[in-house]
């Protein structure tokens, strides 16, 4: 399996990180190896001093799919989730100045959240489905999926023409604005609309 990230698919956070507004999805990849375990703390890496949460909401592809047309991705699909895209922003920030790609930021052992799944007959409109995060029970983040650039269909359209769709691969969507830095002892929730997805301890 693999996890498809899109970033930059919320004005407002662009907005927050001072980054150019780009015109197609931007995408890349973690491996398998930066999922958290079930109840396992996510552990700060001695690498970065500034590692940021950003919550996201999630798509799990469930057949395989090359060259999807939009109007038929939400046949690829039946379930979504919400998840955290753990970045180092420190090292992101150096990569980024010296043009480098971002692998070292986004996608160390640990720094993919994956919470429960719904079934999107669940949800009246995957479209307009509100998520948040909570840290030590105060929300720091707010989204709505109507306030994505690029919607999910649309993604899974994009990122088909480049990658081969495989069931089990996950889509993690982009964050909204909000994002901020963690420390050891903080507790962050995820939630779908009232849905508690994940609750993880910071080490």
């Amino acid at each position: 399996m693999k996890l498809v990230c899109i970033g930059r698919n919320y004005a407002k956070h662009i907005e927050e990180l001072e980054n150019e507004r780009p015109t197609e999805p931007v995408v890349f990849l973690k491996p398998d190896t930066a999922i958290l375990l079930k109840k396992q703390p996510f552990f700060i890496p001695d690498f970065s001093d500034e590692v940021h949460h950003e919550v996201e909401v999630l798509v799990k592809i469930n057949r395989v799919g090359k060259y999807i047309d939009k109007k038929f991705a939400h046949k690829y699909y039946d379930e979504i989730g919400l998840g955290i895209d753990f970045t180092a922003r420190d090292l992101q920030s150096k990569l980024k100045e010296k043009g480098l790609p971002w692998e070292t930021a986004k996608a160390f052992d640990g720094a993919a959240v994956i919470g429960k799944w719904l079934s999107k007959e669940q949800f009246s409109d995957l479209n307009t489905i509100n998520f948040s995060l909570q840290k030590n029970d105060e929300v720091v983040q707010m989204g709505n999926t109507s306030h994505m650039m690029w919607k999910i269909d649309e993604l899974i359209e994009y990122v088909s023409k480049y990658f081969t769709l495989k069931i089990g691969d996950i889509i993690f969507t982009g964050t909204p604005a909000g994002v901020g830095k963690v420390v050891a002892n903080d507790r962050l929730k995820g939630f779908l609309e009232d849905k508690e997805m994940f609750s993880i301890t910071i080490k």
